[in-house]
């Protein structure tokens, strides 16, 4: 099966039921799937291929979800952009991937149309209301009056559904190639899991970007897979956030760190009736012990952290496909997917000791876009070779550590800016934190860390370095404190370390 194809499946299953509550507008399925078929019918008419890139640059709105199944409906490639993107970010994806199309809405259609322009591959930019440029189509005349039924195009399961750009946290971005079957085995991997298989009756509740593969996987197309209904939140906010759990009974929650460090400290949160959630997921970064067990003790529902990246659709592991959870870790490997922890060498290093973690499976990427030096190093013998740096205990529960690349070297001595940030967080008076290296001309590196302090909290530089001293040795402690109103981060809540370590060495 295609994803397209599971959309017309799910919407002839079940054309009445709602598939997507959006500012209290309901969509049923029949109607979603009538929209993602004038997309894909419109995309032919406009000579898209199979096969052919078209990129995304909207944000969370039902437009995301129409177009993206009628992308794939086409027999297209979806190519989804995060709409913090500058113009120049934009250029480098449509170039690097060769999209035909881009589709985009009104704030952003002025940098699509100027990244355009320097994009040599590119034919359309049609742009959704309420702005209207020159060398633009409109949405609703390029996708309005096209048919409604299902387009005349074959799909093979194999074909590249998704190029996924990567954060670009250590260079260029590179574009993760997923198929439509790796994207689906995801699927089926996580509905092998009690907790995380979404019912019929489910109400998921998601404000994580589209546009990033957690969002699009776990909270989209798992969610259609199973005919359950979406509730769409177009920005996060904490309290209007609480607002729409609340008033549509949601039942599962897939969110990341920064959100549930916001709700942590809303003061009224115990006012909000959260008890129709059933199941929590925090992914896309770490999620600090303090923080976890901060938003459990005052909202009543316990927190699955789970792992995974672009190049794994994105599951990984998850503390809900154990027998219970174990604050800290991303839980045992999902039903489907094996793991290991190697040495330098490639050799299994025992339980306990510290290695890469790789991973293999039908949900790991097919490859790089364009890219075939990096694939060869990311995909040695069916295997991904993930670059963080985790340990395995006894029950098969992954620690993630770092990543290999964030490793600070501080005489010799290995220091992972996850350990310091644990204990940073247990700082009462510190809200966000993230551990960097500096250039240090006696140790070679020493740590800095980047905090950021609670509402009307106040703590000094030689405060919180005594704290981290009295809990971790001298050598792993921050020699530097920034206070800072806010940590630079990308729309799922990862800390842009490359960025700080540039502010770490003009401190």
């Amino acid at each position: 099966m295609d994803l397209g194809r599971m959309l017309a499946q799910t919407a002839a299953r079940q054309p009445d039921k709602t598939a997507i509550i959006f500012r209290d507008q309901r969509t049923s399925y029949a109607e979603f799937d009538a929209r993602a078929n004038q997309v894909a019918n419109a995309l032919v008419t406009l000579g898209i291929e199979p096969g052919d890139r078209v990129a995304l640059y909207i944000h969370n709105l039902p437009l995301f979800m129409e177009a993206y199944y009628g992308i794939l409906k086409a027999g297209g490639s979806v190519v989804p952009m995060n709409v913090l993107y500058k113009a120049g970010e934009v250029e480098y994806i449509l170039k690097d991937s060769g999209a035909r199309a881009i589709l985009t809405f009104g704030p952003f259609a002025e940098v699509a149309a100027a990244a355009a322009a320097n994009a040599p591959d590119l034919r359309h930019v049609i742009v959704a209301a309420p702005h209207a440029l020159p060398n633009t189509l409109a949405w609703a005349d390029v996708f309005g009056s096209a048919p409604a039924t299902a387009p005349n195009v074959d799909v093979h399961p194999e074909q590249v559904a998704v190029i996924c750009y990567t954060s670009g946290t250590t260079g260029r971005p590179k574009g993760a190639m997923l198929s439509h079957r790796n994207l689906l085995a995801n699927c089926e991997q996580c509905m092998m899991i009690p907790n995380i298989a979404t019912q019929p009756d489910d109400v998921v509740w998601l404000a994580l970007p589209l546009f990033h593969i957690y969002a699009m996987n776990l909270g989209m197309n798992l969610t259609v897979l199973n005919g359950a209904t979406v509730a769409l939140v177009e920005r996060f906010e904490p309290v209007s956030s609480l607002e729409v759990v609340q008033k549509y009974r949601c039942t599962v929650l897939y969110g990341a760190p920064p959100m549930f460090v916001a709700w942590a400290q809303i003061p009224s949160i115990r006012d909000y009736d959260l008890a129709s959630l059933r199941y929590v997921a925090s992914g896309a970064a770490a999620l600090p012990v303090k923080v976890m067990e901060t938003f459990q003790a005052v909202a009543g529902a316990p927190i699955s952290e789970g792992y995974g990246l672009s190049e794994a659709a994105p599951v990984v592991s998850s503390n809900a496909a154990g027998p219970v959870v174990k604050p800290g870790t991303v839980g045992p490997a999902i039903p489907g997917v094996e793991v290991k922890i190697v040495d330098e060498a490639g050799n299994e290093v025992p339980r306990g000791e510290m290695g890469e973690l790789i991973c293999r499976g039908a949900n790991i990427m097919v490859g790089y876009w364009h890219q075939p030096e990096a694939t060869a190093e990311a995909l040695q013998d069916g295997w991904l070779h993930t670059g963080d740096l985790a340990t395995m205990d006894s029950d098969g529960y992954i620690s993630i550590v770092d990543r290999k690349k964030d490793m600070i070297n501080v005489s010799g001595f290995n220091v992972y800016p996850r350990e310091v940030e644990e204990v940073l967080f247990r700082h009462p008076a510190v809200a966000d934190a993230a551990v960097v290296q500096y250039p240090d001309p006696y140790q070679g590196e020493s740590v800095m860390a980047f905090v950021v302090l609670k509402q009307d909290a106040t703590a000094t530089e030689d405060e919180i370095i005594e704290f981290c001293r009295s809990q971790i040795a001298v050598f792993k402690s921050p020699r530097r404190i920034v206070f800072r109103g806010e940590l630079p981060k990308n729309n799922t809540g990862k800390v842009l370390r490359r960025e700080l370590r540039t502010q770490a060495e003009a401190v």
